[in-house]
């Protein structure tokens, strides 16, 4: 026990230590070594996080992930009950190909869907954007429905439907609520993926559609490390709200169901 202790306290440190050096850059001028406090301070990094035009970017990234995340769980509720629950030919085939967006790099596919979004007019858009973002999403969604799916199972939805249940009021009334953990869990990891895409969103947002992380990385790149210290941290906050926001929203929306069942 004592050992198990010391690994939790070890661990915590191990997580905390660096958030705690993050926040101290984002109120540091000058901070070199040895020395173990900055040696200045400023608030420029705040000046330039609150400037109009990075609250906008801000808002758009996080429409665009929420946008994301809605589809992305959409689209993969029936993939995964098809991959845990039934058996058809070409199965295999079926989840490598849902796979492989984890298993291929989007760089080597990335400039081929361009050209077809170039030809079909909806690159430097908003759209395309969120096309985009949907494929590296849709993999662990899957991964994540489908392992719900198989200990959920779907014995409950054959005896609704035998009792006369519609395949509607099935889902709203049973399966949603069954397998709203794996939706929540779905949807924050969708979010959290979109929300931070930077080659993609680049690539086929052609630079009109500016998200956060566009903002954020020549910073980091350039070494300015108080502004990247205060970029970091805004990003890191704002995507625990709205992982938490979303969260609450879905676990409202089952509550309401099961209130109008009764």
């Amino acid at each position: 026990m004592k050992y198990a202790k010391f690994l939790l306290n070890l661990v915590f440190i191990a997580m905390i230590f660096p958030l705690a050096i993050l926040v101290m850059w984002c109120f540091s001028a000058c901070w070199s070594y040895p020395n173990l406090v900055p040696e200045s301070f400023s608030l420029r990094g705040f000046e330039y996080l609150f400037e109009p035009g990075n609250i906008t970017t801000m808002l758009q990234s996080i429409f665009i992930a929420v946008i994301v995340s809605m589809i992305t769980v959409i689209i993969c509720i029936p993939a995964s009950k098809a991959i845990a629950l039934y058996k058809f030919k070409g199965k295999k085939f079926f989840r490598l190909l849902v796979m492989s967006p984890m298993i291929i790099p989007m760089v080597s596919i990335a400039m081929g869907i361009h050209i077809g979004f170039l030809r079909m007019k909806i690159a430097n858009s908003i759209i395309g954007v969120v096309i985009i973002n949907i494929i590296p999403c849709i993999p662990y969604a899957v991964m994540i429905l489908s392992d719900v799916y198989r200990i959920h199972g779907d014995r409950l939805e054959v005896r609704a439907e035998m009792l006369g249940a519609g395949k509607f009021d099935t889902f709203r009334y049973i399966t949603f609520p069954s397998i709203l953990p794996g939706i929540i869990s779905a949807a924050t990891m969708s979010f959290i993926v979109s929300f931070g895409q930077y080659f993609l969103t680049m690539l086929i947002g052609g630079g009109k559609i500016v998200t956060y992380p566009m903002i954020m990385f020549p910073y980091i790149q350039s070494g300015d490390r108080n502004l990247s210290s205060v970029y970091s941290v805004y990003f890191l906050i704002v995507t625990m709200i709205m992982v938490f926001i979303i969260q609450r929203m879905l676990r409202k929306t089952s509550v309401l169901c099961r209130i109008e069942e009764r």
